[in-house]
């Protein structure tokens, strides 16, 4: 007798849901992807809405109220693997430029009847609240790197996703730095590889979508930025952006305006 699929789950929380989206890009390999698991619930795609427990679950989106709080506990509870996919999940999205800044009061600057909400005081990733087992990065996530997260899931194996940044994937497209040779301040040195070097393969600068590498040194490009003429304000707001809650940006975001941290 063959073994059970395998129940997979996908989750949404603040998000755009672009990055589930990604997940249906994959056109016909998620089809085969989805004879080999049990989808209990992605409503992106079906009605079902199933109990877990689940053998892997994906979580797109940052946590930025009380009950997101609690729905993501008692989802963690309900995964044996837990994946966050994307920018909001991984480091809190673009909806974190809020965290430098008292929610209360931009609340009241944007609703009529603020007290009628319930927010928290900060918008973090998953791995803030609960154990996470993988990360997938991107604004939005890129589908190749799902269908090999996925994959693996199946396997029991941990993703072997690259840990190297964009501006190794410049080099592997034969792309002319835009930093060098335009003076245009990029994140690519600082920023994960993943996109394809997607924005300088049309000239422009990355802006760090797939977050910090593991090892990002982004107080050395800071000090690039200032040279090409960036003052300290200009130069933080280039960290603060779809990543700039992760850890790495935000050290060195708030060193350049300590009082906006």
């Amino acid at each position: 007798m063959s073994a059970a699929p395998r129940k997979l789950a996908v989750f949404k929380f603040a998000s755009c849901d672009g990055c589930q989206l990604q997940l249906l890009a994959l056109d016909e390999l998620l089809f085969q992807l989805v004879e080999r698991f049990h989808l209990a619930s992605f409503l992106e795609v079906t009605s079902r809405v199933e109990e877990g427990p689940f053998d892997v679950v994906l979580v797109e989106g940052s946590i930025t109220t009380p009950g997101d709080a609690e729905r993501i506990r008692h989802i963690r509870e309900q995964a044996g693997t837990l994946i966050s996919i994307g920018a909001c999940a991984t480091a809190g999205g673009i909806q974190a430029l809020r965290n430098a800044a008292d929610v209360e009061e931009w609340k009241a600057h944007v609703y009529p009847h603020p007290e009628w909400l319930e927010t928290l005081a900060t918008s973090t990733p998953i791995a803030a609240h609960v154990k996470v087992d993988a990360e997938l990065h991107g604004c939005p996530i890129n589908p190749e790197q799902a269908l090999r997260v996925l994959s693996r899931a199946l396997l029991g194996a941990q993703p072997d996703l690259p840990n190297g940044s964009v501006c190794g994937e410049c080099k592997r497209r034969g792309q002319v730095c835009v930093m060098v040779t335009r003076g245009i301040p990029c994140l690519g040195p600082a920023t994960r590889a993943g996109c394809g070097a997607l924005c300088p393969s049309l000239g422009r600068d990355c802006y760090g979508c797939f977050g910090p590498t593991t090892d990002p040194n982004p107080e050395a490009l800071a000090e690039r930025f200032e040279q090409l003429g960036l003052d300290p304000a200009a130069c933080a707001r280039r960290f603060r952006g779809i990543t700039g809650a992760s850890p790495a940006f935000r050290r060195v975001a708030e060193a350049l305006e300590p009082g906006d941290g």
